[in-house]
């Protein structure tokens, strides 16, 4: 890429330069004059005028009227101190406590963590680096126990710096040990009754680790065996070894866990051959990335040798914690992009919808509808529910509403006349299909949730300074939108309709700088506000909490964490701070309990981007650390790992 030397920056700040290049050619909706008129008719319309408001009234105004609210919400916590640490916080009368890092032991004979002395081989039996999704699973299978479950932990990426002593480039070791360390995590957890908090077991026969490097997974749905997907050792196109990159996800009613494989596209390098077909679909992937070494030791990753590698990738992966000699499945139905995410609503009448955002700058929001209905009764019957169904992708619209596009072979433009020749070509090339559609490019759509009590669907869309001033949308109001927005989507509980009602819930950043032009609730306080959404948790009694990922201390003055939001009656769209991560790390997965009790996060990276942090003011590395967190033991480096948070004397987080 133009002017990014990967060479000079942590592997988190190339990961976002290089996300910060659209591989979109078509972000060009010039429509400002739409949002002048949609400003002139709705901006006293409630819900959907927020966008008008912003652009209307100023931010510092509406932030204001803040002290002069008396309307209680539906949170009652002590808020915390926005700011940038060492140690990770959480607000007074709550415990955080580590439950499990990069590293701890998973299995039965895994070796104890030894950083100066990594192998492959002990990596795949040891919890993985970049902890990202989390789902909880109760146990027994079927129950709704609060108390004893699976957790399921995806393992995004790997920071060579501050994983490996001495680090300068990358080895045939040091690419399997960061193989070995993505992936996937199952491990059994339970809540000592005598102390509150949480611990795992390592012996438990239901722990597994799947892995980049040596985990076999089945491809099923529409694109399995299409010859887009062979390969010199996979003439059956139905078999990959490994998933990479897996971001966020969501557990299925079923009781199994999805995986995202998003920013797959990093993996690759090499060259295509001269001519070959793949060349348009790799580069609207972003396809060969080169963020790593892989393709110089593994065949697979190298373009030259296996040019249909990377089509085996991107896709979502599901599993089945119960059962660890069960196989995993990557569900070609549900589109290959750059998933983030994968949330499943169950309709009254059984239907299975699954929400997916695709997360780059000017790409888009996603929607997959089974072709078959949830049987809560039988558990065989559902679990190749995500094979067959209609996928779609979003188009939102100035009058308030959203059309879902569907994706189907020789339907609309997705034809031979536009290089589809089944429904495999267009989910191979979901991406180029949802252009051809009209799709609205969206500001880096993350996760998806949505409230089953109120049927509301909140969509992150965590930021995009690429999005230049003439090129807003109605969904993307902001130019330079560095601070990112929330999307609430109205469906009436009935998820499968082809048009829905949205507005804007949030315009993220400081609403004390005009600049921003942000817009919040009238109880957000200075510590309330936050930029970048990304991750989401809607707990048991329907209240929205937001995950944070891009917040720093030369940005907004503050450590990525948890927010809770409002989203109902006079104090809507008020932020109130929770937890916050330590210096350069990033908060993902957040997940309760059914009973609302216990909150599992994920700290992602710490450590990383210590130039950012004005206490440390350099790149940090693996002998010199912005933060040692969580052991601060000299001789360990900073660990990624999964957090368990209760409140001090019991009940409900929040």
């Amino acid at each position: 890429m133009d002017g990014i030397d990967k060479d000079k920056m942590p592997k988190t700040a190339w990961r976002e330069a290089s996300d910060d290049v659209p591989s979109n050619p078509l972000h060009n909706p010039t429509i400002g004059e739409i949002i002048a008129r949609r400003s002139r008719r709705d901006a006293l319309k409630g819900m959907l005028g927020v966008t008008a408001m912003s652009a209307m009234v100023s931010p510092a105004a509406l932030f204001a009227g803040k002290a002069q609210a008396q309307a209680t919400g539906s949170f009652d916590f002590p808020e915390l101190e926005a700011k940038v640490t060492a140690d990770h916080r959480v607000a007074e009368g709550y415990d955080a406590k580590v439950l499990i890092r990069w590293g701890d032991p998973i299995v039965p004979g895994a070796p104890a963590f030894d950083p100066m002395n990594q192998s492959a081989e002990a990596q795949e039996q040891q919890f993985g680096y970049n902890n990202d999704f989390i789902g909880f699973l109760p146990l027994p299978q079927g129950s709704d126990n609060a108390d004893h479950g699976l957790l399921t932990v995806n393992h995004e990426y790997t920071n060579e710096e501050l994983m490996f002593p001495n680090y300068t480039e990358d080895t045939a070791e040091t690419v399997d040990i960061e193989m070995a360390a993505h992936g996937i995590t199952v491990v059994e957890v339970m809540k000592d009754g005598e102390g509150g908090q949480w611990t795992y077991k390592p012996e438990s026969d239901f722990n597994r680790r799947i892995s980049a490097r040596s985990t076999e997974i089945d491809v099923s749905g529409p694109a399995a065996g299409h010859d887009r997907l062979k390969t010199s050792v996979d003439a059956t196109g139905t078999k990959v070894i490994g998933t990479i990159n897996n971001c966020a996800g969501g557990t299925t009613p079923w009781g199994t866990s999805l995986h995202a494989e998003e920013n797959f596209h990093g993996y690759f390098g090499g060259e295509l051959p001269e001519g070959h077909r793949e060349a348009a679909n790799y580069e609207r992937y972003g396809i060969p990335g080169e963020w790593y070494s892989w393709h110089l030791f593994q065949p697979r990753f190298n373009l030259a040798e296996e040019p249909n590698e990377a089509n085996r990738f991107g896709w979502m992966v599901e599993v089945d914690p119960y059962d660890p000699e069960s196989t995993p499945v990557k569900r070609t139905a549900l589109g290959r992009f750059k998933h983030e995410g994968a949330d499943i609503a169950i309709g009254d009448n059984g239907s299975v919808t699954v929400y997916m955002g695709d997360d780059q700058r000017f790409d888009y929001l996603y929607r997959f509808v089974a072709s078959g209905t949830f049987n809560p009764d039988n558990r065989a019957a559902n679990m190749n529910l995500l094979d067959e169904g209609t996928l779609s992708v979003a188009r939102f619209n100035e009058d308030g509403t959203v059309d879902w596009l569907p994706l189907v072979f020789g339907e609309g433009p997705l034809t031979s006349a536009n290089g589809f020749e089944s429904q495999a070509d267009v989910l191979i090339e979901t991406r180029h299909a949802a252009d051809l559609l009209g799709a609205t490019p969206m500001d880096r759509p993350e996760d998806v949730e949505h409230n089953p009590q109120t049927g509301r669907v909140y969509v992150m869309l965590t930021n995009n300074s690429r999005r230049e001033p003439g090129d807003e949308n109605v969904a993307n109001p902001r130019a330079e939108n560095e601070h990112g927005h929330i999307i609430e989507l109205a469906t009436g509980g009935d998820y499968t309709k082809a048009k829905d009602e949205w507005s804007i819930l949030v315009l993220c950043g400081d609403p004390q700088n005009p600049d921003h032009k942000a817009v919040w609730g009238p109880a957000t306080s200075d510590n309330g506000w936050f930029g970048d959404p990304d991750n989401c948790a809607i707990d048991n009694r329907g209240r929205l909490w937001i995950a944070t990922d891009g917040n720093s201390d030369a940005d907004t003055g503050r450590a990525d964490g948890l927010w809770a939001l409002e989203t109902e009656g006079e104090l809507r769209a008020s932020g109130r701070h929770f937890y916050a991560v330590p210096a350069g790390a990033e908060l993902c997965g957040p997940y309760f309990t059914p009973d609302d009790n216990s909150l599992f996060v994920a700290v992602q990276h710490p450590a990383d981007d210590g130039d950012e942090w004005s206490e440390f003011g350099r790149d940090s590395t693996f002998e010199d650390p912005s933060t040692r967190w969580p052991d601060f033991d000299d001789n360990m480096p900073p660990r990624p790992s999964v957090v368990s948070i209760v409140k001090r004397d019991g009940g409900p987080i929040g």
